[in-house]
């Protein structure tokens, strides 16, 4: 008999055997929906296009958020600022301002990343404006229906999260938000006491709005987004993140746990592995998306920190981009840990263009069979 998607995610988690593991998937840039639109028009008008909480046509489990914001309120009011034939200058709702190439846009997304040409903070002075779009638990964070939605949510049958993906980035994302990559690195120097009140104030607000829902409905996980990381390893040091970040955070995950939180995530590109250790310290037991350009392995992650620590993601794009001969070869490599349990296989970020429809249909079914342990298919 087939499992929910609830209990074959809890087998998964908690390394038990299941019918199969979890089928998850993250998304796909706009331009690689553009293409296999122009590729596989009939077998794509159908798609769902959030992954995160299912596609049908993959395959893909269900998964279900709550809709909670702890983003600014209020916001900064959006401007263009300057606008030519190849870029647009603009500032954005975080008071952060960027000019974006204009080329090879699709449905508002960049070829490329925005260049950052000011940010919000750039003294202490300017912290006090900030500070009061982040108060915590006001009405307007959460759903009108949301009392509604919890009587549903208890008799559910598939995971329960809290947050839409990115809908609580983490301390150091949100304090390079504030003030741009190289100013917060100076800032842990020329200004500690305004970098300690921004992880304080950052813990408040994710703790208190946090807490009117974990109070009424228990989750099975939350996600901090941080990508405080590159290929060449974090952008913080073990040093600066157990003075600034780990004691919120451990007070965070210590929160999330005596309130239903079954599992706590964090999310960050590039190789954070010198800051794992501390994560798990401070409570964390799951990270994704293990991005392999940065020279990051899944396996090499298991053997070093053991089962405490789930993974998710570790499937090179790259690999998929090459046809069906290296995708074959590549999911072989995860056998062992899909038999093992504590992982959940997906793409280690977006579907980029460089992805043909008709490798991205045969890696997904492939996929499939090798998370019902079908390995001679693959």
């Amino acid at each position: 008999m087939a499992k929910t998607d609830l209990e074959r995610f809890d087998d998964c988690m908690e390394y038990r055997g299941s019918d199969r593991r979890p089928n998850h998937e993250l998304c796909a840039w706009a331009q690689t929906a553009a293409r296999w639109r122009g590729e596989a028009p009939e077998a794509v008008a159908g798609l769902h296009w959030n992954w995160f909480e299912h596609e049908d046509a993959f395959g893909l489990d269900r998964r279900e958020y709550i809709s909670v914001n702890f983003d600014f309120i209020p916001p900064f009011e959006p401007e263009l600022m300057e606008e030519t034939d190849e870029y647009e200058i603009r500032r954005d709702g975080h008071g952060i301002v960027t000019r974006a190439l204009k080329a090879g846009t699709v449905d508002g997304m960049r070829m490329s990343m925005d260049q950052h040409l000011r940010h919000p903070v750039e003294s202490p002075d300017d912290w006090p404006d900030i500070k009061r779009r982040l108060r915590p638990a006001l009405p307007e964070r959460y759903p009108v229906d949301l009392d509604a939605q919890i009587t549903r949510w208890k008799r559910r049958d598939c995971p329960l999260v809290l947050g839409h993906n990115c809908a609580a980035n983490g301390f150091y994302w949100r304090a390079r938000e504030f003030m741009g990559t190289e100013n917060l690195s100076l800032a842990f120097f020329l200004y500690p006491d305004l970098v300690h009140d921004m992880m304080e104030t950052f813990a408040d607000l994710i703790i208190e709005t946090a807490r009117p829902v974990l109070e009424k409905v228990d989750i099975d996980y939350f996600t901090l987004n941080e990508d405080f990381a590159m290929k060449s390893g974090p952008l913080l040091g073990p040093d600066l993140f157990r003075e600034f970040i780990f004691p919120r955070l451990k007070r965070m995950v210590e929160f999330f746990r005596g309130h239903g939180c079954r599992y706590f995530a964090v999310d960050s590109d590039g190789d954070p592995t010198v800051l794992i250790p501390l994560l798990m310290d401070a409570g964390v037991d799951t990270i994704w998306p293990v991005e392999r350009a940065s020279n990051v392995d899944p396996m090499e992650w298991r053997r070093r920190f053991g089962k405490d620590l789930r993974i998710w993601g570790g499937i090179d794009k790259r690999e998929i981009a090459k046809g069906p001969e290296a995708i074959r070869a590549h999911l072989r490599e995860f056998i062992p840990l899909i038999e093992e349990g504590g992982f959940i296989p997906t793409l280690d970020h977006a579907a980029p263009p460089d992805i043909s429809w008709d490798n991205w249909r045969y890696y997904i079914d492939c996929k499939r069979a090798l998370l019902a342990g079908e390995f001679g298919k693959i």
